[in-house]
């Protein structure tokens, strides 16, 4: 059992989106930007954790932010397009990348909650 607070939380939050939740894989690193997170799933799930405009991967790129945060650790998502993918516009394209550390400065936790518009 992974005891990595921020994996567990991602792997329950896309098996609870998704049609295939046994074909998720995430594979966790860390370096010296802070923790990567690495995505796969079904080609027919791509459109379940993208969402309409990138929106669903913004949503859960700023949950693993909190996640983060709550135990000092930056991380980030990247989301791998599966075998037999579709192709995709630049809103899918965009949102699939992991967030670029560099273009932004980090969020305090309040910024990050108020990214969820909640």
């Amino acid at each position: 059992m992974d005891t990595h607070e921020d994996k567990v939380f991602l792997e329950s939050l896309v098996k609870s989106l998704v049609d295939h939740p046994d074909t998720v894989n995430i594979n966790r690193t860390v370096d010296e930007m802070g923790v990567l997170l690495t995505l796969d799933v079904h080609a027919e799930d791509m459109g379940k954790i993208i969402g309409r405009s990138g929106n669903t991967a913004k949503a859960i790129r700023t949950l693993l932010r909190v996640v983060g945060m709550k135990n000092d650790a930056r991380v980030n998502l990247k989301i791998n397009e599966p075998e037999g993918g579709k192709g995709m516009n630049s809103d899918i394209s965009e949102a699939m990348k992991e967030d670029n550390p560099a273009a932004a400065e980090p969020k305090s936790l309040d910024e990050a909650i108020d990214d969820l518009k909640i």
